[in-house]
């Protein structure tokens, strides 16, 4: 397992992570520069050596040597670039996984595609954070050493050198700034067009149904001029990084080969010098290689800041650890210290649940706004001071028009989303401090399409379970019947298992089935017929455990012991299914 990354992530984080093989990359980089400054001076000293008739072999060898240790490091420099850039792919992928399932309140606000893409080419990309880094500072010391040369040969030539070496300083510069701004927009029209096409996949079947198939796909792709446009953008800033080159290069090698012909002239300088010289102002002026590093680390830098907007999402706090009953007295305070949920026998309600003034904020969506996702500017409460208290072992349905806060109340309850303000209970705990182990031990949620997870159906039901335990949740939800239909029964591979609606509620209901304490069910019985929904409600009854239950179905409302109606993000009542359907605007929610 790779480790994780420790927030903030940044660029110069990526690189002190990339692990051991930079030094690597590093001397291989540092070789090859100084084989190739060392090259002109070894042939300098061959061609001096023909002009005075002197042997020139052990010039041609060291030459031989000189090249060859230059092709070594270019080999080592890429077996390990390649390396390197994989494990740290590996690595980047592995904590923002961690971070969005660590951070289930503020990952929803971000579109599903562009997280995709972000994980997967934004990842890649940054990955070349480290090697793109030393390829950067190793692209610094053919200009620098070129003109530690040129000085060596004559500081005439030095001067001439560093004036069309400012000239290529400015093209690259100016190149570096246009390269940025265009792969920052490319991946974020990227990261677009991932996010609708997700969107469609999703809802394929509904696209088909309703014959909307063309637009759909004209929708997906409405992004592609403008990703077309970044792409060009960056085309164009290296095109013309080229044309200025054209001028800057030429000019400042003419230039050192205009003095270092009148130095010649003068016999101030060798004919080999002045091939040297000529050599050194080529490769010190050359922009081929530079323009690559600088646009490969301007992608690297625009894909970490993406990364950065999830990978630094703060992730939801557990109780970092167990403490004795006595200790968990005086730390109950301290939401870092897990505390732990009285003894079934020690109180009277096992299972109570209280909403104290709970408001939960919806935020702006960072991949549609290209804002902060801790901004809160333009949020609206999707719950507004909810208090309510549910007896330990009772049922309670909530119930409410579209868009009233139903869902968001049970994913508060279960604890996938923090209130902005108030604090949720359990058995007179607050869920923070709460360990990750014992809350999810405790709550257990089912929704009404119950995203299913493993290699095969018995892994979907219980993850970590013995077979038996398996098959009794199966039994008590009616999935057992499912199960055993199948060819390999409870080993079918999960991915080769059609199901309907409903058998796939009745696995999400299995999987919740282990919580003992309190079971939130988010329409999760919506699917399934009336005889089958009785079955589960007699199991749900017999175990003893607290429900918290949206439903849009009276029968549920009527066999409630108590009701929670929600307004527009407000506890409009609570009481009684009979005291309450008296009110025609109560009706009117059973009828949408």
């Amino acid at each position: 397992m790779h480790p994780p990354i420790e927030s903030p992530l940044t660029f110069g984080a990526l690189v002190r992570r990339s692990g051991n093989r930079l030094p690597l990359i590093g001397a291989s980089a540092l070789l090859g520069s100084l084989s190739m400054l060392a090259l002109p001076l070894t042939l300098a000293s061959a061609v001096d050596a023909v002009v005075s008739g002197r042997g020139t072999a052990g010039a041609a060898a060291l030459a031989a040597a000189l090249v060859l240790l230059g092709v070594v490091c270019d080999l080592v420099d890429a077996f390990a670039g390649a390396a390197c850039t994989a494990d740290a792919a590996a690595q980047i992928r592995t904590s923002l996984l961690r971070r969005m399932l660590a951070a289930p309140q503020h990952v929803d606000r971000f579109d599903t595609g562009d997280l995709v893409a972000r994980t997967s080419a934004g990842a890649a990309d940054a990955a070349h954070a480290g090697p793109a880094a030393v390829s950067l500072v190793a692209s610094v010391l053919p200009p620098l050493g070129s003109l530690a040369m040129l000085a060596w040969l004559d500081w005439r030539l030095a001067v001439v050198f560093t004036a069309g070496l400012a000239l290529v300083a400015g093209v690259l510069r100016l190149f570096a700034t246009q390269t940025a701004s265009a792969a920052a927009d490319y991946q974020a029209a990227q990261g677009r067009i991932a996010a609708r096409f997700t969107e469609a996949l999703t809802g394929s079947r509904t696209i088909a149904a309703a014959g909307t198939t063309g637009a759909e796909a004209r929708r997906i792709l409405l992004g592609l001029p403008e990703l077309a446009r970044h792409g060009r953008a960056a085309w164009q800033a290296l095109a013309a990084a080229g044309a200025r080159a054209a001028l800057a290069g030429p000019l400042a090698m003419v230039g050192v080969l205009v003095a270092a012909g009148f130095l010649l002239s003068r016999g101030q300088i060798s004919a080999g010098e002045l091939i040297a010289a000529g050599q050194y102002a080529m490769m010190g002026a050359g922009l081929g290689s530079l323009t690559g590093v600088i646009a490969g680390t301007a992608r690297a830098k625009a894909a970490t800041v993406r990364l950065a907007e999830v990978h630094d999402l703060p992730p939801m706090v557990h109780g970092e650890r167990e403490l004795r009953p006595r200790a968990a007295a005086a730390e109950a305070a301290c939401p870092h210290h897990a505390v732990r949920l009285p003894a079934p026998e020690g109180i009277d309600e096992f299972g109570r649940l209280d909403f104290r003034s709970v408001t939960v904020a919806d935020g702006a969506n960072p991949s549609r706004n290209n804002a902060d996702p801790s901004t809160s500017g333009d949020s609206k409460l999707l719950l507004d001071s909810v208090s309510f208290t549910i007896p330990g072992g009772a049922l309670a349905a909530v119930v409410g028009a579209s868009g009233s806060g139903k869902s968001v109340l049970a994913s508060t309850a279960a604890r996938l989303r923090d209130p902005d303000s108030g604090s949720v209970l359990l058995d007179g705990v607050p869920l923070p401090q709460l360990s990750h182990r014992a809350l999810r031990g405790a709550v257990g949620l089912a929704t009404e399409r119950p995203a299913l997870a493993g290699a095969t159906i018995a892994d979907a039901i219980g993850p970590g379970r013995t077979r038996a335990q398996t098959t009794a949740v199966a039994e008590a939800v009616g999935a057992h019947e499912f199960a055993i239909r199948l060819p390999m029964a409870y080993d079918m591979p999960l991915s080769e298992t059609p199901m309907s609606g409903g058998e796939a509620q009745r696995i999400g209901l299995a999987r919740a089935w282990r919580a003992d304490r309190l079971l939130v069910l988010d329409d999760a019985t919506s699917s399934l017929d009336a005889i089958s929904e009785q079955r589960i409600e007699a199991a749900l009854d017999s175990s003893g455990r607290t429900r918290l239950w949206v439903t849009h179905r009276t029968v549920v409302a009527e066999r409630a012991d108590l009701v929670l109606w929600l307004h527009a993000g407000t506890l409009r009542a609570i009481g009684s299914h009979a005291t309450m359907w008296t009110d025609p605007d109560y009706r009117a929610v059973f009828q949408q």
